[in-house]
C-alpha cells in the first residue's frame, strides 16, 4: 500500500477545507465568515513557503531514515517522530493556504466552535486514537519490531502512528489496527517459546526400546542448532493414537521469531534420526476384518 505524498494530503485536506467554507456561507448558516481575498503576493509568499515546509520535512524525514537503532524502542520514537513532523505540517500548511487567501483562522475557528469541528468531521475516533496511542508509548506496551498478538492475528509491529499500528504476520499480511482498538495484546517480544513437533511411529514399534535412544537423539538434534535452540528438545511422550500411528511430541525452546523455524528444524532433524534408528513413518493403514 503506497502512502500520499505530503504535498496531496495537503492538497485533499484544503479542498475539503474549502468545500467546508463555501458550504458554510452558501447555505447561510456563519454569516461571520470573511470572503476570500485574492492577493498574488500573499498567495505567492504562501506557495513559497508551502515548499519550505515540505521540503523541511523531506530533509527531516530523510535524516531520521538514515538512522538504524538495534533498540525497538529507539526505532519507534523515531517512526513516531516522523508521523508528528507529517501531521505538524500538513496542519501549518492549512493555516497557511488559509492564509493566503486572507481568511482569518481565529473567526473561522470562532465561528464554527471547536465542538462542531471536532463533530463535523469525525474526530471523536480520531482523538481516541491519538489519546490510546500516547498511553500506549508511555506505558512501552509495544515497540516497533515486538512481536504481538491481537483478536487471532499474530505478527510483527512494522509500524506505530499516532492513529494506528500497523501489523505484519510470517505470511507479509498487514493488519492496520486504530490505537483505540489495541486491547488485549499479548507481546511475546520478552519471553522465549516453544516449538512444537508431532511425530508419528508404527504401532508395532518397541516404544520402551526407542525411548531409550531418544535422549542421545535430542541431543545430537540440539548439538546441530545452538544459536536456534535454547535447550534441549523435550520428548513429552505419547500425544494420541492415531488410526495408523502412534503420536509422539516433543518441543524445544526458541526465542519468539524462530517459532515456526525451530519447528520445521525440529520435524526434519527428528524424520531425519528417526530413520537412522530403523523407525520409519508410517503410512495410512486400514484392517479390515472378515467373518
Amino acid at each position: 500500500m503506497k502512502k500520499k505524498s505530503p504535498l496531496i494530503r495537503v492538497l485533499i485536506l484544503l479542498v475539503i477545507g474549502v468545500i467546508v467554507y463555501v458550504a458554510a456561507r452558501t447555505t447561510g448558516l456563519i454569516e461571520s465568515l470573511p470572503k476570500f481575498e485574492w492577493n498574488p503576493e500573499r498567495i505567492v509568499n504562501g506557495v513559497l513557503l508551502l515548499l519550505i515546509l515540505l521540503v523541511l520535512e523531506g530533509i527531516v524525514s530523510f535524516v531520521l531514515g538514515i538512522l538504524k537503532p538495534k533498540s525497538n524502542r529507539a526505532r519507534t520514537m523515531i517512526a513516531l517522530t516522523k508521523n508528528i513532523i507529517r501531521y505538524a505540517v500538513i496542519l501549518i500548511a492549512i493555516c497557511v493556504a488559509l492564509t493566503m487567501l486572507n481568511v482569518d483562522i481565529i473567526t473561522i475557528l470562532s465561528g464554527l466552535g471547536i465542538i462542531a469541528l471536532i463533530i463535523g468531521f469525525g474526530a471523536e475516533s480520531l482523538i481516541a486514537d491519538v489519546v490510546t496511542g500516547m498511553f500506549i508509548l508511555i506505558d512501552n506496551q509495544y515497540n516497533i519490531g515486538d512481536i504481538i498478538e491481537i483478536n487471532g492475528f499474530r505478527g510483527t509491529v512494522t509500524d506505530i502512528s499516532v492513529r494506528t499500528t500497523v501489523i505484519t504476520d510470517v505470511g507479509g499480511n498487514v493488519k492496520i489496527v486504530n490505537n483505540s482498538d489495541m486491547k488485549n495484546i499479548l507481546n511475546r517480544s520478552d519471553h522465549t517459546s516453544k516449538s512444537v513437533a508431532e511425530f508419528p511411529i508404527p504401532y508395532e514399534t518397541d516404544l520402551e526400546a526407542l525411548e531409550k535412544q531418544i535422549p542421545a537423539l535430542l541431543e545430537e538434534i540440539r548439538a546441530a542448532h545452538p544459536d536456534l535452540m535454547k535447550s534441549t528438545p523435550e520428548y513429552l511422550g505419547i500425544d494420541s493414537l492415531g488410526d495408523s500411528a502412534v503420536v509422539l511430541k516433543f518441543v524445544v525452546e526458541v526465542a519468539e521469531p524462530d517459532i515456526y523455524s525451530g519447528a520445521r528444524v525440529l520435524n526434519h532433524d527428528l524424520f531425519v534420526g528417526m530413520r537412522k534408528l530403523g523407525v520409519e513413518v508410517p503410512f495410512p493403514q486400514i484392517d479390515v476384518h472378515q467373518k
